[in-house]
């Protein structure tokens, strides 16, 4: 009677069928939501807020400001606040990019690559986020000047999602093209 093989290689035959491990993944999103939960509460403390978040704010309005002057529009600055003879706008907590640098930042810091490439994309990655959100901010002025009609759906829908999904793509893009191990060419 011929003998019966078993139908599942075994891993002594080098053909290990088990699935691959998930585990940088995991560990990946783990780190990424444990430091996004940090952050996230730590910008909700008042003395973060009052001492960071709020100068930091300042600061984006005021360079918002000037780039509005540049643009001839006439700008005076009170605090946060930002107007002409059109319009006024005041730049508040969720209008200052934070929330896409945080996440960001978060994603960048968890994702396992060297510390190298996550300085560069650190750096490199909260400018461009400042310069997306200034481009939102100068946008939604000028929209409100302009065109208010369509100032409360450009605020909310269109420039909110682009910030954010701008954050998204950016680390992608860092993931993929500067973070991600080189394979060693064939020779």
């Amino acid at each position: 009677m011929p003998r019966k093989t078993s139908q599942h290689p075994t891993a002594a035959s080098g053909d290990d069928r088990r699935p691959p491990s998930r585990r940088r993944e995991i560990v990946f999103l783990v780190v990424f939501l444990v430091l996004l939960g940090v952050s996230f509460t730590a910008i909700s403390f008042q003395p973060v807020n009052d001492h960071v978040v709020e100068p930091f704010t300042a600061g984006i309005a005021r360079v918002s400001g000037v780039t509005l002057n540049l643009l001839g529009q006439g700008i005076t600055m009170r605090g946060t606040i930002i107007e002409n003879h059109r319009f006024a706008v005041n730049i508040r907590n969720g209008c200052n990019g934070v929330e896409t640098m945080l996440i960001f930042i978060s994603a960048v810091l968890a994702f396992p690559a060297p510390w190298p490439a996550r300085a560069i994309g650190l750096v490199l990655g909260v400018l461009a986020i400042q310069v997306i959100n200034l481009v939102r901010v100068v946008a939604l002025f000028l929209t409100g000047a302009y065109f208010p009609k369509l100032f409360d759906a450009s605020h909310t829908v269109v420039w909110q999602t682009a910030v954010i999904l701008f954050g998204v793509l950016l680390w992608i893009f860092w993931a993929s093209r500067f973070a991600a191990p080189r394979r060693a060419e064939p020779a």
